[in-house]
Parts: C-alpha cells; structure tokens; sequence
C-alpha cells in the first residue's frame, strides 16, 4: 500500500483497485481508518478527534489530487502521486 503523504504522525496511503467509494486510509499510532474523500468522514476506523480535524484539513486542500490519485489507482499498474503535507 502505497504512502502518499505523512504529517503529524498521520500517515495517509491507498490501496490500489480498491473498493467504492473513493477512499484513503490513514493511520495514527494504534488507530486506523479509512477516509471518504468526497467528505472527510471516517467509513471504517477510528481516529482521534484532533488528528482526524488535521486530516478533514488537508482533504480539503487537496480533494482534486486525492481524487487524481483515486483514478489512477484504478488503473491496472498505477502509478500513485505524492501529495504535500498538511504544514
């Protein structure tokens, strides 16, 4: 599974030909949960209010390469983008 990003001790990866809807899954210390990225909200998991605030940020800021990034992973051999971190 390929990381994407990494702030805060979040880390933010996908998986690729994964399932719908669009996701990413995130990971802080011992939580886990994977993220819609059309809302921010957590499908499956669970995550610290604070570290789930910081990652609904970065979604915001960067839904379109989140989505790029989605797509790609449909592919048969994608080739996923890093993304910037939250700062």
């Amino acid at each position: 599974m390929p990381e994407i990003c990494r702030f805060f001790g979040v880390v933010i990866t996908m998986y690729a030909d994964d399932h719908y809807p669009p996701h990413f899954h995130a990971r802080h210390g011992d939580f886990r949960a994977m993220i819609d990225i059309a809302t921010g909200e957590i499908i499956e998991g669970s995550m610290p209010k604070k570290s789930l605030k910081l990652i609904q940020a970065w979604v915001e800021i960067h839904k379109t390469e989140l989505m790029e990034n989605w797509k790609e992973g449909q592919n048969e051999n994608p080739n996923f983008s890093s993304i910037e971190p939250l700062r």
